[in-house]
């Protein structure tokens, strides 16, 4: 039997359609509202990362902010323009929101996917091809996605999308693949990094405890989609409700990597961790951008106030050894 006499036959409810995307918005709203805590929170802690680091966590803002206004407006369609409209349930024609929220999504796990494979590349000490790879992937799910896109606006309703079910599931699995691949190499080479001292190991349990968590929770997750997508019967929309939810947890692993540069070594978020001329709190401290390279993996988290990154210019090398160090390794960050 066709797909679309198989539709024919199976009239669509209430709770596995508007119900399960009702409660999908409920919990991307408390998942976005996560994400704009660790925003505030980096920009506060962290006015001194590099401009375009502020620029990615910008645009990612905007996506997250973006994603969740396609969301609500999938809903307003629905509940509130069609109210009691049975005959607009059944229809169930596809909205430009929903298309285009699955985009943004996809767009926010490219930038996040692409930023840990920059860090798989600074701690593998710049292994191009496990690297290389995690990239290609992540480049690979993003063209699925936008050709995902491109087939959805062709679609008659919304529940004809799971006639683009290899589509889906093959971009998907891309998702979980490079979730999984990039955690295993980060814990690996993390490990290659061990010296036998107990504050640089732990150091490196710390960072292979926040890979594979934040990896096995963005794959969980989108495997729980696949799932979804793939194995419930009948017409519902539960997969739609997983998926609202995906693309923050990804901005939200991103923000957690930056918030934590500090705190995961046990400092709190104001700490000094590098030689100041002053003794006061007047200034907010910054940190560079996070070290990831081997030899310096013990100064990844240096901070800086800003009046000493000015002050630093007129003196001696002699003067600050330790700051200077970090700066030649690394060039001028502050500009």
């Amino acid at each position: 039997m066709s797909t679309a006499a198989t539709r024919a036959l199976i009239q669509p409810t209430i709770d596995a359609t508007l119900g399960a995307i009702f409660l999908g918005h409920t919990v991307a709203c408390v998942v976005y509202g996560i994400v704009v805590t660790q925003i505030f929170m980096y920009f506060r802690n962290y006015p001194g990362d590099k401009t375009w680091f502020k620029w990615v966590v910008v645009a990612i803002l905007v996506l997250s902010t973006s994603d969740q206004a396609f969301i609500t407006h999938i809903l307003y369609h629905y509940c509130i323009l069609h109210y009691a409209d049975i005959n607009v349930l059944f229809q169930a024609k596809t909205t430009w929101s929903l298309i285009l929220q699955l985009t943004a999504g996809a767009v926010v796990g490219f930038i996040v996917k692409s930023y840990f494979a920059f860090r798989v590349w600074r701690f593998s000490s710049r292994n191009v091809w496990i690297s290389g790879l995690i990239l290609l992937l992540t480049v690979g799910q993003l063209g699925l996605a936008i050709a995902f896109t491109i087939e959805a606006f062709k679609l008659p309703d919304v529940f004809a999308v799971h006639e683009l079910r290899t589509l889906g599931t093959i971009s998907l699995g891309t998702g979980v693949a490079t979730d999984v691949l990039t955690a295993t190499a980060l814990c690996y080479f993390l490990n290659k990094l061990r010296t036998g001292l107990a504050s640089s190991d732990s150091l490196v349990n710390n960072l292979c405890a926040y890979a594979i968590n934040t990896g096995v929770l963005t794959s969980t997750l989108s495997i729980a989609t696949l799932v979804l997508y793939n194995g419930v019967q009948g017409i519902n929309l539960y997969f739609v409700a997983t998926y609202f939810i995906l693309s923050k947890l990804y901005a939200i692993s991103f923000m957690a990597t930056l918030n934590t540069r500090r705190t995961i070594r046990g400092r709190g978020t104001d700490a000094q961790g590098g030689v100041t001329t002053n003794n006061t709190n007047m200034f907010h401290l910054g940190t560079r951008l996070p070290s990831m390279a081997p030899t310096d993996l013990n100064q990844w988290d240096v901070v800086y106030p800003p009046a000493l990154m000015k002050t630093q210019d007129d003196h001696q090398p002699q003067d600050h050894p330790q700051e200077l160090h970090y700066n030649s390794y690394y060039g001028r960050q502050d500009k």
